[in-house]
């Protein structure tokens, strides 16, 4: 018996796949979703049932088919229309002839009025312009706010029964001056006999307003200002469409995985076959993201490839992908980048499509790769799950086509909706500074539409668009969602994954920029610290912390499935823990990246972090443990779930030295002739031998010398020998880190 699959059926009646299932739920035929399977008398019957309905729809064809008859009988018999339309008009000429004749007698009888009338009439449309001019000047008057704003402060007194003027700090000079009803430099002046040094437009604090307020014998009362009020929210940004309002919209698709499996030649492929050809022009380097058209139907592609660049968009809070695309190539299967992808893809909840690309190679194994997927959770359709996997070879381009047709089944079964008809909201993909142009944003719209000479606004960045280009480098003049464009005319350069706004006014954006550099420059003198072991049960009594967000890496496979089981079992009523994600190998950018999205910790187990990796946790203010004891991981993160985390000596890492070459003494001793990469190397430090980011051997310094000369320390940039007791096992490459072991009195 021959089957065919929902979508395909879908496709071939000419209906949706949605629109199906609802029909086939009707006629009580299960199916699970778009990719299950029909019999042939399942088949049959929907066809039939949707050929009635096409029968249905014949009777205005026999309409039109009347229509074309009474067209023909009138080619046919010209003469007798042009004598009915003859009769028409002599009957219609007379008619209008004796209108006109009354018309007359009546203006010959208000002849002499009709010049009164005209310049009464012209009187009249002076007078009426020149009250909509005054009324327009009086609306556009200064005073006229400033009165309106202290009448209204009146009655917010006179309903209350109070004399108090309500002030919500902080506040601005020249705004607290309007709301008490007086001058700005009577404000000032007072200010500097309070020792206070402040212009019109710089913010005073509560204390302040108050001691301003008695100075200036007025009852006023201070208001908390609503925190829970964003400034989006606060200007009407986040305004929601109607249902009404929203059409469809092209998918937007990451493409991630490990790395030399394909992603780039995947992307190629696709630019090649459905770029070039189609006349929709090459992408250019400056933009990062491009757009597919498929049977009239679009994609839209970001050219981030990268998984730690997906993370970042999501760290600041910009959902911007709709789908992933996770590439395995066939012959290697699932690498460790490529389980890190998946934890990227998750916890961004967005669906994953596998593309398992290399098909075309002899050594390849798609169902090897299958099989890897399932032990990720990540089931193939095929076999009962829900994962969408498709073998691609850049190549041949084979699977290219039934790629895009996936994506845009995914697309479909999501009905991503937008609303073109209002003001553009979209996200910073890249930034940077053009020495001829200025500030360069790409964005890519959310929702709305984008023209040119709007006024827009992201973050502490306001301006007008000047000019915006494609991602062909074409000018455009509009753009609407799920399309990519660079625009000019920003005061400064934006963080990427920020969001941008189209405003009403140039006046609106500078006004929300000013206000988010206020509360910018508050978060970094406030600079609330992340979530670490050691603050981790002040933050449960705050009832801040619900789960303990964990990013496990060790040595070996085996270590890392006993550690993360050990930990779930340490979840409590107050703090339940989870590990969001574990590998293998040492802690990288990538996996700072990660717990920094999710407010985690990172803990590794015979593994260090690399020097990026420590840079990036000092920025981003994420916690890295290390442990050689399995044991002590599960004991600190119990204490510190009971408040009980008392440690008192702590590593201090003194710096890092790279191996440079190995001699051999006499009695057997292996000396390493170093070369110091950051901070110094102390002769009475301890010293841990690092390969692959792996910690091999942890022991003591014999000796440090440099030249021929013992030495106490060595710097950064110099170069000297050194000896490990009781340690040999030395090669090339390898990596020392010199710490001490120091005690710390707990704040």
């Amino acid at each position: 018996m021959s089957k065919i699959r929902v979508h395909a059926l879908a496709k071939e009646i000419g209906i949706t796949s949605k629109e199906l299932l609802l029909k086939l739920n009707e006629l009580e035929i299960s199916v699970k979703n778009h990719m299950s399977t029909l019999d042939s008398a399942e088949e049959e019957k929907v066809r039939k049932l949707y050929k009635k309905s096409s029968s249905k729809n014949e009777s205005p064809v026999k309409n039109e088919n009347s229509d074309k008859k009474r067209d023909k009988s009138k080619k046919n018999n010209p003469n007798k229309e042009k004598q009915s339309e003859k009769k028409l008009d002599n009957k219609t000429s007379k008619k209008e002839n004796k209108d006109i004749n009354s018309q007359k007698e009546k203006d010959a009888e208000k002849t002499p009025n009709n010049k009164k009338n005209k310049k009464k009439n012209k009187s009249k449309h002076k007078d009426n312009k020149d009250d909509k001019n005054n009324s327009f000047k009086r609306d556009l008057t200064k005073k006229k706010p400033k009165k309106k704003v202290k009448s209204r402060h009146r009655v917010e007194e006179e309903d209350k029964g109070d004399d108090s003027i309500i002030v919500i700090a902080p506040i601005t000079v020249k705004d607290f001056a309007n709301q008490l009803g007086v001058s700005v430099s009577t404000v000032i002046t007072k200010l500097i006999g309070l020792g206070v040094m402040a212009n019109q437009n710089q913010s005073i604090d509560e204390d302040t307003c108050i001691l301003l307020a008695d100075e200036l014998g007025i009852e006023i009362e201070i208001e908390a200002p609503n925190l829970d009020q964003s400034v989006e929210e606060e200007y009407g940004l986040l305004k929601e469409d109607k249902e009404r309002d929203l059409k469809l919209r092209p998918p937007v698709v990451t493409v991630m995985g490990h790395v030399d499996h394909g992603k780039t030649s995947l992307l190629d492929s696709i630019k090649k076959t459905h770029v070039t050809q189609s006349e929709a022009g090459g992408i250019t380097q400056h933009i990062g993201a491009y757009t597919v058209n498929l049977s009239g139907k679009k994609i839209t592609f970001l050219d981030t490839p990268g998984h730690e660049a997906f993370t970042s968009m999501r760290l600041r809070g910009a959902q911007t992908t709709d789908i992933a695309i996770l590439v395995v190539a066939a012959d290697d299967g699932v690498m460790p980048q490529t389980i890190e992808a998946i934890s990227h893809a998750r916890s961004a909840d967005v669906p994953i499509i596998v593309a398992i690309t290399k098909i075309d190679k002899p050594e390849g194994n798609p169902e090897r790769v299958k099989q890897e997927l399932m032990n990720e959770n990540l089931v193939p359709e095929e076999w009962g799950g829900d994962t969408i996997v498709v073998g691609v070879s850049s190549k041949s381009g084979e699977g290219i086509d039934d790629l895009l047709e996936m994506i845009l089944l995914v697309a479909e079964m999501k009905e991503l909706k937008a609303n073109p008809n209002r003001r553009a909201v979209g996200t910073i993909i890249e930034a940077n500074l053009d020495k001829a142009k200025g500030p360069m944003a790409t964005i890519l719209i959310k929702n709305g539409t984008l023209r040119f000479g709007d006024a827009v606004v992201s973050g502490t960045c306001s301006g007008r668009i000047r000019a915006m280009e494609d991602d062909k480098g074409k000018r455009v003049k509009k753009a609407g969602p799920s399309m990519p464009v660079v625009i000019l005319g920003l005061n400064d350069v934006p963080n990427a994954g920020d969001t941008i706004y189209a405003v009403n006014d140039d006046k609106t954006a500078k006004t929300i920029a000013d206000k988010n550099k206020e509360i910018s420059r508050e978060k970094r003198l406030s600079q609330t610290t992340k979530i670490s072991l050691d603050n981790l049960f002040e933050k449960i009594s705050e009832e801040d912390v619900k789960e303990l967000n964990i990013v496990v890496k060790g040595d070996v496979k085996g270590s890392v499935e006993a550690l993360n089981q050990s930990l779930l079992k340490l979840s409590t009523e107050e703090v339940k823990i989870s590990v969001i994600h574990s590998g293998v190998g040492g802690i990288n950018e990538s996996d700072v990246t990660l717990a920094s999205a999710s407010n985690a910790i990172v803990i590794g187990f015979n593994v260090r972090p690399n020097i990026n990796a420590i840079e990036l946790a000092k920025t981003e203010d994420v916690e890295i443990r290390t442990y050689r004891v399995i044991y002590e991981i599960i004991n600190d993160i119990e204490q510190a779930a009971k408040g009980m985390l008392d440690p008192d000596i702590v590593e201090e890492i003194l710096g890092r030295c790279e191996i440079r070459q190995t001699f051999k003494l006499p009695n057997n001793q292996m000396v390493a002739g170093v070369y110091v990469l950051s901070g110094k190397i102390l002769r009475n430090s301890k010293v841990k031998v690092l390969r692959d980011d792996v910690v091999i051997h942890e022991g003591d310094i014999a000796s440090l010398k440099r030249f021929k000369d013992d030495a106490k320390e060595l710097a950064t940039g110099f170069e000297g020998g050194l000896v490990i007791d009781g340690f040999n096992d030395i090669k090339e490459g390898d990596l020392l880190e010199s710490y001490i072991m120091k005690e710390v009195e707990r704040s």
